[in-house]
């Protein structure tokens, strides 16, 4: 796990925020899509976790790429 860390911390700002925040929209959204398949299907809530967990990473790694910029760009110019 440290090697993991130690990569982690190795990375760019603006890739950790980006990889940080869009790991995390991506695990809440797989767990909704699990929790919704088990409701709706059982046999198939396996494609849910997919179905929301990756369109849920995507638009977490877009909100975390912008909101790096920003968060990067206001660390600049103080």
């Amino acid at each position: 796990m440290s090697k993991v860390a130690a990569s982690f911390r190795a990375l760019p700002f603006i890739a950790r925020v980006t990889l940080g925040i869009g790991m995390t929209c991506g695990l809440v959204g797989a767990m909704t899509g699990l929790m919704v398949g088990l409701d709706a299907n059982p046999g198939t809530a396996w494609f849910a976790v997919i179905e929301l967990g990756l369109p849920a990473f995507v638009s977490g790694c877009f909100l975390g790429f912008f909101g790096g910029l920003a968060w990067q760009s206001a660390r600049d110019r103080t």
